[in-house]
């Protein structure tokens, strides 16, 4: 019996447009959730006011970071706002071009 877990398969790296696709989807998501937390925060009441305050803060921070790593990276505006533009059309249930 063999101890331990041995790999079978190598991994696939992705390419760097991959990567770089994975960034914009994740800057698009996270900005949709920013929405999603602001607008709750504009219903919340008692306690959950300081939940979505906190929410809000940690939802920014990861979108800080990953417009950050966009830019170090050369990602422009516009392919995000592309990614956006395609993702709004898939959530209406549409597919996209």
């Amino acid at each position: 019996m063999r101890e331990g877990y041995i790999r079978e398969e190598k991994l696939i790296e992705k390419t760097e447009i991959q990567k770089e696709m994975d960034i914009i989807t994740d800057i698009v998501k996270t900005q949709n959730e920013l929405k999603v937390a602001n607008k709750n925060f504009e219903y919340a009441q008692d306690e959950l006011v300081d939940y979505y305050v906190y929410e809000i803060k940690a939802i920014q921070a990861k979108l800080n970071y990953l417009i950050r790593i966009a830019k170090i990276k050369g990602i422009q505006s516009d392919m995000i706002k592309e990614v956006k533009y395609n993702f709004m059309i898939l959530q209406d249930g549409e597919e996209a071009v």
